[in-house]
């Protein structure tokens, strides 16, 4: 069942999506050659204890997950293209790190996602980056009212196919609101005109992610988390929580 979100249940996620904003700007900030994932994550921890939020990742275990998730921030680098676990692998010069961040406040959810590069960059992965950024920015666009998520996944893949970068659809975006999944699923490719029609009310976490080879495979790590390349590609992930309203989509996980 996809659920409609009153203006007072939208305000409500707004002030989650505040708290997961900052707290990647915290982690961002602090990122650093010889930094770990671990003090990262404690980093985004801080932010959300100092904000009477809760993780949505700390303890979460869905299906395809041998182990609850241990941490309150998805860490990932360079092949390890998502769900990457915080440890205490330190970041090298030259390092591709995508973060994601969910929590909630007064039960009230937001997700959000973002990329960088740690010290010198590759131009090829500012690329990537840059790639995914415009996929969500095309993704948000089309999540308009009387809109299909067809059109928002089409909107998507086409920026992928563009570029020339590798798109995989066994993830994606979803409906977020009392939980952070919530039905619909909302795919990163698809076919305009298709698929639920998009109206006030509706509230979906749209996330992009890329990898820079066409034909790129992944498999699940030994800690059951982390998704990897199997030919040591590097991926990039970019998430925003966006309310459908009567005048457009509005991000409620901006960063500033």
């Amino acid at each position: 069942m996809v659920e409609l979100k009153t203006a007072d249940q939208i305000e409500q996620m707004r002030v989650a999506g505040r708290v997961v904003a900052s707290a990647l700007i915290a982690v961002k900030k602090h990122a650093s050659v010889g930094v770990s994932l671990r003090e990262l994550d404690e980093v985004a921890r801080e932010v959300l204890r100092s904000a009477g939020a809760v993780s949505l990742f700390d303890g979460y275990q869905p299906g395809f997950a041998t182990r609850p998730f241990s941490g309150v921030i998805c860490t990932s680098v360079n092949d390890a293209v998502l769900h990457g676990l915080p440890s205490d692998l330190r970041l090298a010069d030259g390092d591709l790190l995508n973060v994601d961040c969910g929590a909630s406040v007064d039960g009230w959810c937001a997700d959000s996602a973002t990329s960088f590069v740690v010290g010198t960059p590759r131009a090829e992965d500012l690329e990537l980056i840059a790639t995914t950024e415009r996929a969500l920015a095309a993704g948000i666009a089309a999540a308009v009212p009387g809109a299909r998520l067809g059109d928002v996944g089409a909107a998507i893949g086409e920026i992928g196919r563009r570029a020339g970068v590798g798109t995989n659809l066994d993830f994606g975006g979803h409906g977020i609101g009392r939980r952070m999944h919530e039905e619909p699923h909302v795919p990163n490719g698809g076919h305009p005109g298709r698929g639920l029609k998009l109206r006030p009310g509706h509230v979906i976490a749209i996330e992009p992610w890329f990898w820079h080879g066409p034909g790129s495979v992944y498999l699940i790590d030994e800690d059951g988390w982390t998704l990897r390349s199997t030919d040591q590609t590097r991926g990039a992930h970019a998430e925003h929580t966006v309310a459908i309203t009567p005048d457009g989509p509005e991000i409620l996980t901006a960063r500033g």
